[in-house]
């Protein structure tokens, strides 16, 4: 099979999925009504609550959930061959991934746009709300610690220094934005159009002139200062213009990057199988861990119940955002899997890259094989290959960049909730919450492990233990969404068959990790993990309590998810 052909195929799976299968599960099993009012209008103060259009929704939502993950995960993941990675960024994706973000979005809408940890305690108990805290917790700590440490890598002068000046200064571009749309009302599709030029015109002149100057941790140092800044800023002011942008960006750059492949029609290089690459771990389950936000991931249910709930303007915009934007993003996980394995010049070129699991170890080098094989693509379109690699530089770090601040904001709500439940309201504050968050991500970004040559970034190390957090995290927003649809009546198939896939392979995956920590003598990540491991065996035993609660109780008509149940 040819690189085309599977792209094909892949494409019309997405078409069918969408047209047939979300919006059955839209009108069979959530039963979505324009007729209801979302929590955006129920509860709206323009910072946090805020009906908004559903196309800026979607690119804001869109952004948020896609970051680096689709595009490295994959590109770690390729090492076991092309069809496995392929298989599982299309197949879990239709049936796992955008099922899950889908019913993340319909279960909080329909609970005050709560996030998914306090949903769980109206639909398992109060217990389950702080055993989802604390996962939550460490899941976007660990995610953006990582994140932070790829970017201030790609922003490096052995990387792409030409990204610096386009990244930052679209941080000032939305931030005009949001105030002629929502102060000045200016037309939205004229503030678009300039402010997509002027971001186009900046990839330009980042290639005349790159920034160079400062060093990976002072980038750290930056990068979390934007996070906080993020954080505390009303949502119209900069995370929704500047994430309706950074997906305009995308659209383009897939638009390019599927137009470049059609046009080159490659061959693949990389093998289709390998089962045992050297040095790798199992494929099974760890090419499901890498993969992570390509094809499922929790992080998303924190996305969707945590910010876009918040906005969502009517009931049946859900569809579109929630399962639409998945699709969007396996997009971009099945680009990364056709750039990282036909997008190599030959296999030689292939293998100087993964000829062992040690030999692709840098999540930096990773991140380059995707912007090199996608930069290839584009060439075919008469694109200079400077240009290309600047231009797909803008774009992952623009995303990775618009995850970290959501990110940011999402761990301050979750504070804000944990703060609520131990009655410590200091952290309720909106500032006190972000530098906790912000704090709590830094130590993840900062932290070494002893590597040949000594003291190095954890890069792989924590990529996989954020892999693990996060799918187990995906497995236990499935299991509430699962308890949703059983608590009144409705067919729990479609989310318990993923949910149970998903946690198996995690637990599985969780303690390999464990055992490798324990002989690394690693005790962060070995207390880290053991204490998730702990939380997902009694969240599960929390989840088997209610069902048998739910066994003798009669089927609550009302969609809302009630929270007024005493501790179980």
């Amino acid at each position: 099979m040819t690189p085309l052909i599977a792209m094909l195929i892949s494409l019309v799976a997405y078409a069918v999925a969408y047209k047939v299968y979300a919006q059955y599960l839209a009108k069979h099993l959530f039963e979505l009504t324009p007729d209801r009012a979302t929590p955006a209008h129920q509860f709206r103060d323009d910072v946090d609550y805020m009906p908004t259009n559903r196309f800026v929704l979607f690119g804001h939502h869109y952004a948020s959930i896609t970051g680096l993950s689709p595009m490295l995960g994959p590109a770690i993941a390729v090492i076991w061959g092309w069809l496995p990675a392929m298989l599982w960024v299309v197949l879990g994706a239709i049936f796992v991934g955008a099922v899950h973000d889908f019913g993340a979005l319909v279960v909080s809408i329909r609970a005050r746009g709560m996030s998914i940890g306090k949903v769980a305690e109206g639909l398992i108990g109060r217990r389950a709300k702080s055993l989802f805290h604390i996962i939550i917790f460490f899941l976007i700590a660990l995610a953006m610690g990582v994140f932070v440490d790829v970017v201030a890598t790609l922003f490096s002068p052995d990387f792409y220094p030409e990204s610096v000046l386009p990244t930052g200064s679209l941080m000032f571009i939305a931030i005009i934005m949001g105030l002629l749309v929502y102060k000045a009302k200016w037309p939205l599709a004229r503030v678009t159009t300039g402010a997509f030029v002027l971001m186009l015109l900046l990839v330009y002149l980042g290639i005349e002139f790159p920034i160079v100057g400062p060093s990976i941790w002072q980038w750290k140092w930056l990068l979390l200062g934007y996070a906080f800044l993020a954080s505390v800023l009303p949502v119209w002011l900069l995370l929704q213009p500047r994430d309706y942008i950074n997906s305009l960006l995308l659209y383009l750059g897939l638009g390019g990057m599927y137009a470049g492949l059609v046009v080159t029609n490659p061959q693949f290089v990389a093998p289709a199988i390998d089962l045992n690459p050297v040095g790798a771990p199992p494929i099974y389950p760890f090419v499901f861990i890498v993969i992570a936000c390509g094809a499922a991931s929790g992080f998303h249910s924190l996305v969707s119940s945590g910010t876009t709930a918040k906005q969502l303007d009517s009931e049946t915009d859900a569809p579109f955002i929630g399962y639409g934007a998945m699709i969007g993003e396996s997009l971009l996980g099945l680009m990364a899997v056709l750039a990282c394995t036909a997008g190599f010049i030959s296999r030689e070129d292939w293998l100087g890259h993964y000829a062992s699991w040690d030999s692709a170890q840098g999540l930096g080098n990773n991140i380059s094989a995707f912007i090199a094989g996608t930069a290839r693509f584009l060439e075919g379109l008469g694109v200079p290959p400077e240009i290309g690699i600047t231009f797909i530089s803008v774009v992952v770090v623009s995303f990775a960049l618009t995850t970290l601040d959501s990110a940011t904001r999402l761990l301050r709500y979750n504070i804000a909730e944990i703060a609520e439940t131990i009655r410590f309201p200091l952290l309720a504050n909106r500032y006190i919450g972000s530098i906790m968050a912000v704090l709590a991500i830094g130590m993840f970004a900062f932290y070494q492990v002893q590597g040949p040559t000594g003291p190095q970034a954890a890069g792989l190390v924590l990529w996989q233990l954020f892999g693990t957090t996060n799918q187990l995290m995906a497995g236990l927003a499935l299991l509430a969404i699962t308890l949703y649809l059983l608590r009144r009546g409705k067919s729990i198939v479609y989310t318990a068959v993923p949910m149970a896939f998903m946690l198996i392979s995690t637990m599985v995956a969780m303690a390999v990790a464990l055992r490798d920590f324990w002989a690394a003598h690693d005790w962060l990540l070995l207390i880290t993990g053991g204490v998730l491991f702990v939380i997902a065996i009694w969240l599960s035993i929390e989840a088997i309590l209610a069902v048998r609660r739910y066994r003798r109780e009669p089927i609550v008509e009302s969609l809302d998810v009630q929270f007024e149940q005493e501790p179980v």
